[in-house]
């Protein structure tokens, strides 16, 4: 029997996110506490510890497996084969045709229940 062994996060895997996410929090806090600073460098050093914290979050358990999955998911929308203009365009437009009719059948329904309730009710 070929199982998969399933992988536990350990609590080092839970200090390293709490760090992660730290980082975040700290990096978001130094972008409005230093505002007398230049803009370039407040978006630098957001970006640079986010940078910093996704290395961080990426060592974890947690942190592999969404890396796995964006990649996954990546190959998969590789594999979709997307449709030309033409039958975007047919396809819209019969769309847009249905939901006409539809709108049209269901007024007509409204205003026949309304020609009904108002000959009941007098």
């Amino acid at each position: 029997m070929n199982a998969k062994a399933e992988n536990e996060s350990s609590p080092l895997d839970t200090v390293k996110l709490l760090v992660a996410v730290g980082v975040l929090i700290a990096a978001i806090w130094g972008f409005y506490h230093y505002e007398h600073s230049s803009q370039l460098l407040r978006v630098g050093g957001l970006v640079g510890a986010a940078v910093v914290a996704a290395l961080i979050a990426l060592q974890t358990t947690a942190g592999r497996g969404f890396w796995t999955f964006a990649a996954d998911s990546r190959t998969e929308v590789r594999k979709v084969v997307w449709p030309t203009r033409q039958e975007t365009i047919q396809t819209t437009l019969l769309v847009f045709g249905m939901v006409l009719i539809m709108a049209i059948m269901l007024w007509l329904v409204d205003m026949l229940l309304m020609w009904i309730v108002r000959l009941v009710t007098g």
